[in-house]
């Protein structure tokens, strides 16, 4: 059963069977909390990925063929999988990634509605294709089908490993693609699960392929002639690689990047409802998501009660382990990312910022970190400017709307944002020029199967999610005829 993973010798899952990874040494598995080794993994290394798009090559042709809804009672069977694996996949989050019981559950959860979501939309793929077009003149018509792009290559992050994959992997084998799938090295359990799912629900040898691995199993995954699409999620800075490696070969690439997103709280705002939604946006994950919500923006003539409040609720934030009674917030995943989280928080001390709460590593065992925020923070400052990645807050107060807007929209990424306002139809207002994939309006962050994923500027290319994230794994191909 499933609890063999955390031991599991052979971590390349392809072609329908498990196998030894080829790189030398192994891959240590840590435990965020206490810094105890988990688990030694034996590693792929790019032999691995050749042979996995082949086998995605190879299985191609027929999983294309396969009718929709055969390919959404595969997809379905994920998702019973999933559920099956619960308690077990919460296990491995709170041990592997640092979450908290409850955000353990919320990811696997998610994982498990979104295999179910895509089950639904291929359900019909086959019924809706050839849709007719009725072109002028009416001497010719045509007709429309929505077609596999081929086997693909995935990459996924460290913070959200069984939910990204749930968001590539469904959409993927929903639309008739085939694919070849790259775990972190810093959380692969989980993402383990999904290859002893599909041999377990008989998924065709090839359609999906897993391959355990660092940067050479990415680079190999990257410029394998075989795929024709590959998706990733990550910072932008290996996003950059990645689409550099894919232009060689004028290949389409997805790429969800990180983000440094505004939340803007008007002078009619609730106070517990936008405190609510601030901590929700920038300490759920322990601050840790491409989509946190990380620069405050505040009307003038609320910001004094509403940081009082905050800071308030914040250092009553209970900080720890997740294994221990009513656990908030955990630590960070990575010791890297610990060490660029502090050393970033160094930076503002030392520049003289208003540092209002927090600002230090916990004294334990583990990676914890305080949650932070920083007040009034200049808009030229790395704090204010630059993707942190962990449990930082930096606010700023603005005297109007349009100011509130300006400052928002002035970054290099465009991922997500957020509004509290006692008004709705101001907070519509605002949220319409926010220059972002996805806006909250008076909610803590909630992503549903059937919205969509993605952002402007510099946060991507691309939608996941939604009927955009299945449409990102189509062609569109255009039969004409003649009456």
């Amino acid at each position: 059963m499933a609890e063999a993973l955390l031991e599991q010798d052979q971590t390349v899952f392809s072609d329908g069977q498990w196998r030894n990874g080829q790189e030398e040494g192994l891959l240590e598995v840590k435990d965020p909390s206490t810094g105890r080794v988990l688990s030694r993994l034996k590693p792929g290394a790019a032999q691995d990925v050749a042979f996995a798009a082949e086998a995605a090559a190879r299985a191609f042709p027929v999983w294309k063929q396969t009718p929709s809804s055969t390919r959404a009672g595969y997809l379905r069977r994920f998702a019973s999988g999933l559920r099956d694996r619960k308690e077990y996949l919460m296990r491995v989050q709170m041990h592997n990634s640092g979450k908290p019981a409850v955000e353990a559950e919320i990811d696997v959860e998610d994982a498990i509605a979104t295999f179910e979501y895509y089950a639904t939309l291929a359900d019909d793929l086959d019924a809706n294709q050839d849709a007719r077009v009725a072109h002028a003149g009416n001497t010719h018509f045509g007709l429309v089908r929505h077609e596999p792009v081929g086997p693909v290559g995935m990459i996924v992050p460290w913070n959200f490993p069984l939910v990204t994959s749930a968001w590539k992997i469904a959409p993927a084998l929903a639309a008739g693609c085939t694919a070849v799938m790259k775990t972190s090295e810093m959380t692969p359990l989980n993402e383990l699960a999904y290859g002893e799912i599909a041999a377990e629900i008989g998924l065709p040898a090839g359609v999906l392929n897993i391959v355990t691995g660092a940067a050479e199993v990415g680079i190999a995954l990257t410029s394998a002639p075989q795929l024709r699409k590959i998706s990733f999620t990550g910072s932008n800075m290996i996003g950059a690689k990645v689409m550099e490696a894919v232009s060689a070969r004028c290949l389409p690439v997805s790429l969800e990047l990180g983000g440094k997103s505004p939340m803007v709280v008007t002078a009619d705002a609730d106070i517990d409802q936008a405190v609510s939604c601030i901590m929700a946006g920038i300490f759920f994950n322990a601050g840790q998501m491409c989509s946190a919500t990380s620069r405050l923006i505040v009307e003038k003539a609320i910001e004094p009660a509403l940081i009082e409040a905050l800071v308030e609720k914040t250092r009553a934030l209970k900080v720890g382990a997740p294994f221990e009674a009513d656990v908030e917030m955990g630590p960070i995943t990575t010791a890297a990312q610990y060490g660029k989280v502090l050393a970033m928080i160094g930076q503002g001390k030392s520049d003289g910022l208003d540092l209002i709460t927090g600002g230090k590593a916990i004294d334990r065992d583990g990676n914890f970190i305080q949650p932070t925020i920083f007040r009034n923070v200049p808009y030229d400052h790395m704090l204010w400017r630059d993707e942190i990645f962990g449990p930082v807050l930096t606010t700023t107060t603005v005297e109007s709307e349009e100011q509130a807007i300006a400052v928002a929209n002035d970054t290099n990424y465009g991922l997500v944002g957020s509004v509290t306002s006692g008004d709705w139809d101001r907070a519509k207002r605002i949220a319409d020029q926010i220059e972002a994939g996805q806006i909250w309006i008076n909610t803590p962050q909630i992503v549903y199967p059937d919205s969509a994923w993605g952002g402007f500027k510099q946060s991507g290319i691309g939608r996941e999610l939604g009927p955009w994230g299945l449409s990102g794994y189509q062609g569109v191909k255009h039969i004409l005829s003649e009456t």
